[in-house]
């Protein structure tokens, strides 16, 4: 299939939020190099902030069933799946966008605008993920089955959601952190309130972090007529983004202690919201490198809770 999708890699057009050294680049086959770049193979932040609520929902409910750890090969699974989803997602967007993105100084070097794949290989390559995610889907009970295939609607309306509203960003928390309910049940069979707040605070940690990723792109958004709530916040961002935040930090909290974690998980959320804080003090949204940097911190922050989380369940059953 690959054959027949070979693109012209040809003094390929870079982006430039992918680092220069990325994997992509340096090591990947030349006919792969798109569909990678397609897929943010070479911008995995995105791979994080969707496994994280997977990985964060999975350890709760280890938690509450008395787990020493949580199960290593959901751990697996959920990073395979929020990999090939995610990269099903972005090559899902980038065709409904491509006429978009090749007016906007930062994405006009995709894949697609740039001319290297076109939309017809661009969607066989997507079918081609989604398989790989349905394969990781079907891994767990039926409940899960469900749950996780009830997101795709969410899926199918995000990138639509710029041209009608300013909140762009409320519909992407909606879809991205979906694994926030997936990740409890898979481990306890039945959707409970640990999730769910989960979820909402997911939704909350999103719309602040994507805001900070969205003012890279306000000039262009407005001469596009596009929405965003960098746009919908201007210079009230810092105030918006705290509110959306604390919320976040108030709902895992209150998660957290719902599922039976102690201390050390309640610390390691302290030192999420010291994070979040430093995010927002620092933020200079005129600045699309400091915007950049502090969206992407926000993997050291999933690390930091999902640690937290899994030390607290040893320290708690061990």
């Amino acid at each position: 299939m690959m054959n027949s999708m070979q693109p012209n890699t040809l003094n390929a057009p870079t982006v430039p939020d992918a680092p220069p050294d990325n994997w992509v680049h340096r090591y990947a086959p030349s006919w792969f190099r798109p569909y990678a770049r397609l897929a943010r193979f070479d911008r995995p932040i995105g791979s994080w902030l969707l496994v994280f609520p997977c990985w964060w929902s999975l350890s709760l409910a280890e938690h509450a069933n008395g787990a020493v750890y949580p199960s290593i090969w959901f751990v697996i699974l959920f990073w395979i799946g929020a990999t090939a989803m995610r990269g099903a997602g972005c090559t899902y967007n980038d065709i409904v966008d491509r006429d978009i993105d090749a007016g906007v100084a930062r994405t006009r070097g995709r894949p697609i605008p740039s001319g290297e794949v076109s939309a017809k290989a661009a969607a066989a390559f997507m079918v081609l993920l989604c398989l790989i995610g349905l394969v990781v889907l079907l891994q767990f009970n039926k409940y899960t089955v469900v749950l996780g295939a009830s997101s795709l609607l969410l899926v199918a309306i995000y990138p639509f959601m710029k041209r009608v509203t300013n909140w762009p960003q409320l519909v992407l928390g909606l879809t991205f952190k979906w694994g926030a309910l997936v990740g409890w049940t898979a481990a306890r069979g039945v959707l409970e309130w640990p999730a769910i707040l989960l979820y909402a605070g997911c939704v909350a940690w999103t719309i602040g972090y994507d805001t900070l990723y969205a003012h890279q792109d306000k000039e262009d958004d407005l001469s596009l007529g596009l929405g965003s709530t960098a746009l919908r916040f201007g210079e009230r961002t810092k105030a918006w983004v705290s509110g959306f935040y604390a919320f976040a930090i108030a709902t895992w909290a209150l998660a957290a202690w719902m599922a039976g974690v102690g201390s050390v998980g309640m610390i390691a959320l302290a030192g999420a919201a010291a994070h979040m804080a430093w995010q927002v003090t620092t933020l200079d949204i005129s600045d699309p490198v400091n915007c950049l940097k502090r969206f992407k911190s926000n993997r050291d922050l999933g690390w930091l809770i999902f640690a937290g989380f899994v030390a607290d369940m040893a320290l708690a059953n061990g």
